[in-house]
């Protein structure tokens, strides 16, 4: 993974494309079903350090976020929690710790999408090598089996950040959801879009019963590095091709 001094130009200069893209995750995020409620949450960095992030705003569905609706808070001044327009304290536990505690964390998706979060619900469960989709994850996901409400304190945010060593991407929140994290939006929204169409083909091949064929666990890591390694721009194509849609389609979301 990159550092984070590698996004240091980009973060502190960019606010604005910052905006504009964890907007467009949101409307898509809504438009595929992953969103619940007004709850979960999405953030970017706009700092080296991680401590400054964007954040959506409390009681906001995903179909109507708009970029300038989007929070600048810092997780060093607690009055950026307070007042009128302060985001939900279950976001702020979580987005805070991770943002500050690792560098792969530039972007947070968090999200109850339903084919993951089955897969949360399954008893000591282990993502598996079943598709060409789940290779991508391989070494990368970490679990979170210890499931005790909701992040209502910073000491989960820092329990919770405690579970993501270097090089995951990925956490399974037990009983709860997932949490996906990359170096920009564009790549933590590709990873969140591929995560949850493996668990779908996972949560309907262990419905029919059936033996899985299970990929090697050679070809799984050869198959990952593949995917990480990939000759062009996949996951910025991806989204740039989402982005060029909603600027037809729904182009309030930059306003």
């Amino acid at each position: 993974m990159p550092s984070r001094t590698a996004y240091d130009a980009f973060t502190m200069s960019d606010i604005p494309t910052l905006r504009t893209d964890l907007a467009a995750a949101f409307r898509w995020a809504a438009r595929l079903g992953m969103h619940e409620s007004i709850a979960n949450h999405f953030s970017v960095a706009t700092n080296a350090s991680g401590s400054q992030f964007l954040l959506n705003p409390v009681g906001s569905h995903f179909s109507r976020i708009r970029a300038s609706d989007l929070l600048l808070l810092d997780a060093n001044d607690p009055t950026t929690y307070g007042g009128e327009n302060a985001p939900d304290p279950t976001a702020w536990h979580l987005h805070a710790a991770l943002h500050s505690a690792l560098p792969q964390a530039r972007c947070i998706l968090h999200t109850h999408m339903h084919n993951a979060t089955v897969l949360c619900c399954l008893k000591d469960f282990e993502f598996l090598m079943l598709d060409q989709n789940a290779c991508r994850f391989y070494g990368r996901i970490a679990y979170d089996r210890g499931y005790a409400g909701m992040a209502l304190d910073a000491d989960e945010g820092a329990r919770v950040a405690a579970l993501m060593g270097a090089g995951k991407s990925v956490l399974f929140m037990g009983n709860h959801g997932v949490i996906v994290v990359g170096p920009t939006v564009a790549q933590a929204f590709d990873e969140l879009y591929y995560l949850e169409k493996a668990c779908a083909l996972q949560v309907s091949a262990l419905a029919t019963g059936r033996e899985l064929a299970l990929i090697p666990e050679a070809v799984a890591r050869t198959a990952c590095g593949q995917w990480n390694d990939y000759p062009t721009r996949f996951s910025e194509l991806h989204f740039n091709a989402l982005k060029t849609i909603l600027n037809q389609q729904e182009p309030d979301y930059q306003a």
